[in-house]
């Protein structure tokens, strides 16, 4: 379910941000994303920053402590954290503020180049040695055949939430943001979740396949582990769109649907 956004800051809010970045002189709410209280853009007299934040009463408040986890190992493709404090009732991420806009997942956008280099890099980045669930745990609610599972299992270090939202795309290439479902897995995972973003935006499957292709762990990738993610993601956002009836899971409902049947199709 989205987090309801606060559009005017909190006085204990507003105090917490000055201590640790100086004297607030301008403040502007960001719309994108669904899962922070707080997602404003912050101008101190030094700096700009995008503070993100929750209630830590919240029941999603860990995402808060996963991204401050993980932010040391992702410098290069994710904005700088400056700090993380939790206090006051908060739960509050101070990022470097990335001047770039959303990533265009539609076919031939000039974007796509740069989310597929960024992400190669993440590839490179071994799983750290901080607490994140696994593929083959979070999927184990999807699969026929529990010896799928094992096609997931990996070393890497994986972000899996591929919403255009989570992509900046800057002058520097692209940056990743929201951390918060990173996973360790088959470092292949990522790009075939990606495809199916792609697929919603308009790409067949084939012409999906073809753009994540480029992707180095794609290359290596088994072909019954895609076979089985496909059908593990149709089942994943049959559930979601059935518990969500908002507009936003019914694409990606019918992008695994696709995806499914594509790679049905191939053998």
């Amino acid at each position: 379910m989205p987090t309801p956004r606060i559009t005017e800051l909190p006085e204990a809010v507003r105090s917490l941000i000055e201590k640790a970045s100086g004297r607030i002189v301008d403040v502007g709410t960001v719309h994108g994303g669904l899962n922070s209280s707080i997602a404003v853009i912050v101008r101190t007299s030094t700096r700009a920053l995008f503070v993100k934040g929750l209630p830590l009463s919240h029941p999603r408040v860990w995402t808060q402590q996963r991204e401050a986890d993980i932010a040391p190992y992702v410098r290069g493709i994710a904005p700088e954290l400056h700090w993380f404090v939790e206090a006051d009732g908060w739960s509050l991420l101070g990022f470097q503020h990335v001047e770039g806009g959303h990533a265009d997942f539609a076919p031939g956008s000039p974007d796509l180049p740069a989310v597929s280099a960024a992400m190669a890099q993440l590839a490179e980045i071994p799983a750290p040695n901080i607490e994140l669930k696994s593929m083959p745990h979070r999927l184990r609610g999807y699969v026929e055949d529990r010896a799928d599972l094992l096609w997931f299992e990996g070393n890497s270090l994986l972000h899996t939430e591929w919403n255009p939202q989570n992509v900046l795309v800057t002058d520097a290439g692209a940056r990743f943001v929201d951390w918060a479902w990173a996973s360790t897995g088959a470092a292949w995972i990522d790009p075939a979740l990606w495809l199916l973003w792609l697929i919603a935006h308009g790409h067949t499957a084939g012409q999906a396949e073809d753009v994540v292709s480029a992707h180095p762990a794609w290359k290596l990738a088994p072909s019954p582990g895609l076979d089985a993610l496909a059908r593990v993601q149709q089942r994943l956002w049959d559930s979601i769109a059935a518990q969500n009836p908002d507009e936003w899971a019914q694409p990606m409902q019918a992008a695994a649907r696709v995806w499914n049947m594509h790679r049905q199709h191939q053998h």
